[in-house]
């Protein structure tokens, strides 16, 4: 590994929506070293890059573009932060030494998806799907590994996501004289209030559901009741509240929901005047899954979303990689140069168990 490589890409700011022009940087900073680049438009101006060794049936696949806000990179000892660094710059650069080494070794038969716009619904994943060519083109890939700030421990599962647009309608009044109108933020509060008091059903694999808001906005002077609040409503859910988490934001809203909340739930006899004020858009997300481990490796299961469960061309999916979810997203976002260094090593013994050839 050459460290001054990583602290390069570390330097560069890719956070989504910025991913294209490190894109370009990587592609021509790693063709040096791959046999073959392809590069696919994903549609929104970034793109996907794929390199290979040979013929591929092991693919490495990670994500170019990162969280906001850009975080400048710095070395602390054995520690190199900045943003990416574990997710998932960190992933890039693990998997592209693997397959420098593995190539050093002899080996071909493996390739590099670097994707853009994981952060902000997976797109360049999802037009890598679209793309009948690329899976006609590699009939041997069967195996992806999905790199992702999982302790370099192999996920054995993975939360589900589903994502709702939530907007409530008020009628704004004089703030001194609240009966005269209704405030869509108090119907926003009434609803988080109730969701607060849903006992989803407890998974003996991914544990509890759990959910957050994101994207809140109303835009009323403070002496006046808001007239429409509009958000995002995101889930994270299991095998045993997949299902629920659906049918409830189905028929929650509106004039003709046909349920309640929590404990008022049992007892539903129209809908609350929260509920008659709120509508909901489905964005989508995707569904808990199980994923590949090989035995050898440590397992667990992990509560955060990847690009894993739209690479549904592979056959088999494997999610792991250096650095801890802990300090992904936040300010404090780091890896360890052990890390990476344990992080090449698998990903070789990966490549040969799979292969089954002699590690």
């Amino acid at each position: 590994m050459i460290l001054s490589d990583f602290i390069q890409m570390l330097g560069i700011d890719s956070t989504s929506g910025q991913e294209a022009g490190f894109g370009d940087f990587l592609a021509e900073k790693l063709k040096r070293d791959a046999n073959r680049l392809e590069i696919f438009e994903v549609g929104d101006g970034t793109r996907n890059l794929f390199f290979s060794w040979g013929d591929p049936e092991l693919v490495f696949c990670t994500h170019i573009d990162t969280v906001p806000p850009y975080i400048a990179a710095s070395v602390d000892g054995d520690v190199i932060r900045g943003r990416g660094s574990c997710d998932a710059k960190g992933q890039i650069f693990a998997m592209y030494s693997a397959c420098v080494e593995l190539e050093k070794e002899g080996c071909d038969g493996f390739g590099l998806l670097l994707l853009s716009g994981e952060e902000t619904g997976s797109w360049g994943a999802k037009a890598m799907r679209r793309l009948d060519d690329f899976k006609s083109k590699y009939p041997r890939a069967r195996t992806v590994i999905v790199g992702e700030p999982t302790d370099n421990c192999m996920a054995s599962a993975a939360k589900g996501t589903k994502s709702f647009g939530l907007t409530f309608r008020g009628e704004p009044c004089h703030s001194g004289y609240p009966g005269q109108g209704s405030s869509a933020v108090d119907h926003f509060v009434n609803f988080c209030n109730a969701l607060r008091t849903v006992e989803f059903p407890e998974d003996s694999v991914l544990g509890q559901t759990s959910w957050n808001i994101g994207k809140l906005y109303s835009d009323n002077p403070q002496n006046i009741l808001s007239g429409e609040l509009k958000c995002r409503l995101y889930f994270r859910t299991t095998f045993e509240s997949d299902a629920v988490v659906c049918g409830i934001m189905k028929n929650i809203a509106g004039e003709d929901a046909r349920m309640r909340l929590g404990r008022d739930a049992v007892k539903f006899d129209g809908p609350a005047p929260w509920q008659k004020a709120m509508s909901v858009e489905a964005y989508g997300g995707d569904a808990p899954l199980e994923y590949m481990t090989l035995p050898g490796f440590e397992t667990k299961p992990v509560a955060f979303g990847s690009d894993a469960p739209y690479l549904d061309m592979f056959e088999n999916r494997i999610l792991c990689g250096p650095g801890s979810i802990m300090t992904a997203h936040t300010d404090r976002e780091s890896v360890s140069r052990a890390d990476l260094e344990t992080a090449v090593m698998q990903y070789r013994k990966m490549y040969y168990m799979l292969t089954k050839k002699q590690f």
